[in-house]
């Protein structure tokens, strides 16, 4: 295992800030670009909180039990806490467990949540709104994300446009959030009628819930992409963890009522 770029490069940095040789805004430069740990599988980079304000993820799928037990031995050695490890399955998440890594496992979303630490205060507020129960799985998805980031999330869930007297019902929720995250199955037309109701940005997830004529997600993803509502973003097909970072960063922007 090689760490690159050693502890001693990092202090030569701050003894080049302290002697004026460097700004501290060049050092910071710098420090962007290190240091990682190359496991050989895997490569885990410690400083994308600094250039991103989000630690490193474990994106599970395709990764092998004893590959994610690997990273997360090696980031719990330097440090880090609250890893969110995504889509995972119970025998994934029983295995690391029994390596003795703390881990809090959500079964719904497949989602993990390693080496938990002290929880952080939860700002400002970010409305989930799933079309139906069946796109529960994405929904918790981005609403854990967002909650593992320091982010205050309420969850509005069955509240589809097939009984469309439900979302109006929670206008005041959806009028006090800074960000709305919209998912929605079958055709996805909820992210355009929430679009039409509010004034904050809206960040739509078409899901792959529906049948044959829904093309695994597609039909709701072209219907979000073509809403008529302005200010409506889309990420991709089923990507609850993409819009729970996107609508924390949105949540944490200065200036936004």
């Amino acid at each position: 295992m090689n760490i690159i770029t050693e502890k001693e490069d990092i202090l030569n940095l701050l003894h080049q800030v302290g002697a004026g040789e460097l700004s501290p805004e060049q050092a910071v430069s710098q420090l962007r670009t290190m240091p990682f740990t190359d496991l050989g599988y895997a490569k885990i980079d410690y400083h994308r909180s600094l250039r991103q304000g989000v630690g490193e993820v474990i994106y599970g799928s395709g990764k092998t039990p004893e590959h994610i037990k690997g990273i997360l031995k090696d980031m719990s050695n330097n440090g880090s806490r609250n890893v969110l490890v995504t889509r995972i399955s119970q025998e994934t998440a029983d295995y690391i467990a029994g390596s003795n890594i703390p881990m809090i496992y959500h079964s719904i979303p497949r989602l993990a949540i390693a080496l938990p630490g002290e929880d952080r205060p939860k700002l400002g507020s970010i409305v989930i709104a799933a079309a139906g129960t069946s796109d529960m799985a994405v929904c918790e998805e981005a609403a854990l994300t967002a909650e593992t980031l320091g982010n205050q999330v309420t969850r509005l869930y069955d509240v589809g446009v097939a009984g469309l007297q439900r979302i109006l019902s929670k206008l005041d929720i959806l009028n006090s959030a800074r960000c709305v995250v919209v998912v929605a199955g079958m055709e996805g037309a909820l992210a355009s009628v929430v679009g039409g109701l509010v004034s904050c940005p809206i960040i739509a997830v078409p899901t792959s819930i529906g049948y044959g004529a829904n093309f695994a997600g597609l039909s709701a993803l072209l219907t979000m992409l073509n809403s008529c509502a302005a200010g409506v973003g889309v990420v991709n097909i089923d990507n609850g963890f993409g819009a729970g970072i996107l609508a924390s960063r949105i949540n944490k922007m200065e200036g936004i009522n």
